[in-house]
């Protein structure tokens, strides 16, 4: 497996003087692997697919990923002209991951669906999917029907469609539908427990997913944990301490990584807890703390 670690970028402080494009650009300076944008309307940070789209035009390198787009209450034939697009202009540097539901209750009725989530999510996947792969598609579905849609150009090499989510009917539509499973909030264990669930669901579907397809989200503390997001962690894991999932410092990073790795985790996107008062700094510690553990 190849172990690779991306940087999840968070809120910024409004005295950092660095802007998203410098980010971007110092990203590849210092060798980042790849660069990961929330779904998340509020706040300041940018939308995870135009982000992505300005990211590569200042970039040769960094690979753009979306950590986690909600793909239900999206038009799917519009994600995947996105997508293809996106994948013309950076060639093996759009890394999709999608979601059934925003990490915040508040923003979800901000994209109404018009059928279960679960139900949505299979059928919106199944037509990114499509279109990405055919030259002429026509579907029947229960809530998306066309005749003879095409996007272009169309990716020469066909994009790898992850998917985030920890419940069991997430882990399964993962081995169903996907190429990639990107976790949070799992301790080593249970993240290898939950592949194991994908590659048994794969199985059955008569599907596999690539040995290095499986990553984890990892949020790393420094000064402590933010209350508000103490808080939110406990609310989703109570039955965890929360030093089994946030690592405090570099080196409790580095163990915890370690320890995914041999539970067949491979794949990391890293972000610092709260709002760090220099991203910069930030990534020039992450560069010299965690990138020697890649292969």
């Amino acid at each position: 497996m190849k172990l690779r670690i991306g940087v999840g970028l968070g809120p910024r402080d409004p005295a950092d003087p660095a802007s998203f494009g410098e980010l971007v650009q110092y990203m590849e300076q210092v060798g980042v692997d790849s660069l990961w944008l929330p779904d998340l309307v509020g706040g300041d940070l940018p939308d995870p697919l135009v982000g992505i789209g300005y990211a590569a035009g200042r970039t040769r390198r960094l690979k753009l990923g979306s950590g986690v787009t909600v793909l239900p209450g999206r038009n799917p034939v519009a994600v995947a002209k996105e997508l293809a697009t996106l994948a013309a202009l950076a060639p093996g540097r759009i890394l999709p991951v999608f979601g059934v539901r925003h990490a915040t209750a508040r923003e979800r009725p901000l994209f109404p669906i018009p059928g279960p989530r679960g139900e949505v999510m299979d059928e919106a996947l199944t037509v990114v999917r499509l279109l990405l792969e055919n030259e002429d598609v026509s579907f029947e579905g229960k809530y998306h029907r066309f005749e003879h849609a095409r996007v272009g150009p169309r990716p020469t090499r066909p994009l790898d469609l992850w998917l985030g989510g920890s419940g069991p009917q997430s882990l399964r539509r993962v081995g169903r539908l996907a190429d990639g499973w990107l976790g949070a909030a799992l301790t080593p264990d249970e993240a290898g427990a939950a592949r194991r669930t994908i590659e048994a669901a794969a199985a059955e579907a008569g599907r596999t997913v690539d040995d290095d397809h499986y990553g984890m989200s990892l949020v790393v503390a420094f000064d402590g944990m933010p209350s508000r997001e103490f808080g939110a962690l406990r609310r989703q894991r109570p039955d965890v301490h929360a030093a089994e999932l946030v690592p405090t410092g570099w080196a409790a990073a580095r163990e915890l990584i370690a320890r995914y790795a041999d539970a067949g985790v491979s794949k990391f996107v890293i972000r610092p807890a709260g709002t760090p008062r220099s991203w910069t700094a930030f990534l020039t510690e992450f560069a010299a703390e965690l990138l020697p553990l890649e292969t």
